[in-house]
């Protein structure tokens, strides 16, 4: 089975991020994606996250009517903060039956490189990228185990809802109605 590892902080997941794991999941080889809900990115700052089980619960409400989608706590018990390549080897150790494979964004291609030990992941993992919007052209796209994927570039983005929400202004349409009832009972990002 060929999964598709979507890692994200989802704080929270909209629907870019439903759009673009289900076109991964219907349009590819990909059996499966699983939306990796990462404690702390290494890249951001975690002042304003939200607890990760706050998080994979709202994804789980996103994505419980599909059956290729799947929410992952596996970088909950890990070391943070949390870096791919520890996950892919830990995921590659408990799941010897299963190929992994990473969903990026067109921009963190660019930034690719910079990613620990990026090498042997790219060597070693297939990158399904997705376009992004005013992104400059990688080197890596020509890689041969980097994958262009056809799908809309969509730029709606968790700090632009977080700040919807403070505002009180509707995010409908902008999140599932699963997720925006949880955010307005539980008074997220209020």
């Amino acid at each position: 089975m060929n999964i598709g590892l979507f890692f994200g902080s989802f704080n929270p997941i909209h629907s870019g991020h439903l759009i673009i794991a289900n076109i991964m999941a219907e349009t590819t080889d990909l059996d499966q994606v699983w939306f990796v809900v990462s404690p702390q990115n290494p890249f951001k700052k975690s002042a304003s996250l939200l607890h990760e089980f706050d998080r994979l619960d709202m994804v789980n409400a996103a994505i419980y009517d599909n059956y290729s989608l799947k929410a992952s706590d596996v970088e909950f018990n890990m070391p943070k903060p949390s870096y791919t390549v520890d996950t892919l080897t830990y995921l590659f150790e408990k799941y010897p039956d299963k190929k992994f494979s990473l969903i990026i964004g067109e921009d963190n291609l660019k930034s690719f490189p910079k990613w620990k030990n990026s090498h042997f992941i790219l060597e070693n993992y297939q990158l399904y990228v997705y376009p992004r919007p005013d992104v400059q052209p990688s080197d890596l796209f020509s890689h041969p185990n980097v994958k262009m994927v056809d799908a809309p570039m969509i730029d709606i983005s968790a700090t632009f809802i977080r700040k919807c929400i403070k505002k009180g202004l509707s995010i409908k349409y902008l999140v599932h109605d699963s997720v925006a009832e949880m955010i307005q009972s539980k008074k997220y990002y209020f």
